[in-house]
């Protein structure tokens, strides 16, 4: 069986967010047994990954890390009609993804000890982001 809804993460200003609780918080209950999640973030300003789950200073240092390879408002970006931070926002949103699938096993999300579902956010303006989850059993 394959369901799919849509569902919206809270706005965020500019940096990298742990959002697996959230994510689940809109996921319908029960999952299955055995599937897949599929999540695809429909925008192109912003990333899905997984990464580390417990200590926030990977996120800090992750935001850091993005901003330090792909840094606002350099003199050879085209793209610039939204303001110095589109497009490298478009820019990192094509090096981390827009989707992930994680594994369900007993009803769970089959993710490592140490990882957790992250939005990862470009833009200053704090918008509010759209997921398609599809559920696979």
């Amino acid at each position: 069986m394959i369901r799919q809804f849509s569902f919206r993460l809270k706005p965020r200003p500019r940096g990298c967010y742990l959002v697996t609780d959230e994510v689940l918080s809109h996921l319908p209950r029960p999952l299955p047994e055995a599937g897949l999640l599929h999540l695809f973030l429909q925008h192109t300003s912003c990333a899905l990954t997984i990464n580390e789950n417990a200590d926030p200073d990977v996120r800090t240092d992750m935001t850091a890390i993005m901003e330090r390879l792909v840094p606002d408002g350099e003199p050879y970006y085209r793209h610039t009609l939204e303001g110095a931070d589109d497009m490298p926002a478009h820019a990192v949103s094509s090096l981390l993804g827009a989707s992930l699938t994680i594994p369900i096993t007993d009803g769970r999300l089959n993710l490592g000890l140490w990882q957790g579902i992250w939005l990862t956010e470009w833009r200053n303006a704090r918008l509010p982001r759209t997921i398609v989850a599809t559920i696979i059993s």
